[in-house]
């Protein structure tokens, strides 16, 4: 990729290569396994001797590398950088003691995460000492947030009233992950309601089967905007609802003490 200073006429085409680059590297990073030439061209809508040349690029930065088998995948560098950047968040730091402290009462995973659009990226999870059941949540992943407990908690504090509820499921596509997933506008809205009432969300098995999850604010940077949201999540089979609802007032003491 010709990385030359850049002229006006020659910006929009430039635009399109940085915005190709940038989509290679999402791609890449959807793919731990490694992903194939091919495969990525197909996945970005570009001919094989324009990834190619971008691969290339993102090779010699040290942001992607080939394993034995030929795939692409993420690089060692792209991966210091982006680790390192994520140790240093001033969240994420304040944030670990309080999720190894709840992992350890509960003997359940602990999350904090915050919202993006119309999902949540989680921060950092803590898993318990022992009896950690294993969790499809990974740090820097993505869920949903109209079927989580994290989202709708912030999405709650985002979205005021049921006009602004609304207006925000029409403009987006919500999937439903199990038969629990709220995916309407009124129910949606009736759920945000209750969660600006009594300070905490709840995850009755709406984003994955079998698992439960309780969610309270995270005020950070404000005391009136919280900067994201922490969770306890639990297998269904050996922490019910219930439980997890009437431990949501001691968690939500314990996160903003």
């Amino acid at each position: 990729m010709d990385l030359t200073p850049i002229t006006s006429d020659t910006e929009p085409e430039r635009l399109v290569g940085a915005d190709r680059v940038l989509a290679i590297l999402a791609e890449l990073a959807r793919h731990p396994e490694g992903i194939g030439l091919d495969e990525m061209a197909r996945a970005v809508t570009s001919n094989k001797a324009t990834v190619h040349r971008a691969l290339a690029s993102l090779r010699r930065a040290g942001f992607a590398a080939q394993d034995g088998r030929g795939r692409y995948v993420l690089g060692d560098e792209f991966l210091r950088l982006a680790f390192a950047h994520h140790e240093a968040r001033p969240e994420h730091e304040r944030i670990r003691p309080v999720l190894q402290r709840l992992a350890v009462r509960y003997g359940e995973t602990a999350h904090y995460a915050v919202l993006d659009g119309d999902a949540v990226v989680y921060r950092a999870k803590i898993d318990p000492p022992s009896g950690a059941v294993r969790l499809t949540s990974t740090v820097g992943g993505r869920n949903s947030a109209h079927s989580t407990a994290v989202g709708k908690l912030l999405l709650a504090y985002a979205l005021p009233d049921d006009g602004a509820v609304e207006r925000w499921v029409r403009a987006r596509s919500l999937p439903r992950h199990t038969g629990h997933t709220i995916t309407g506008a009124r129910e949606l809205a009736r759920e945000l309601r209750l969660i600006r009432d009594r300070g905490w969300a709840l995850d009755d098995q709406e984003n994955e089967p079998g698992v439960n999850c309780v969610a309270v604010p995270a005020f950070l940077a404000s005391p009136t905007v919280p900067s994201g949201a922490v969770s306890v999540s639990a297998p269904a089979y050996r922490t019910p609802l219930s439980r997890l609802a009437d431990e949501a007032a001691a968690i939500r003491r314990l996160v903003t003490r």
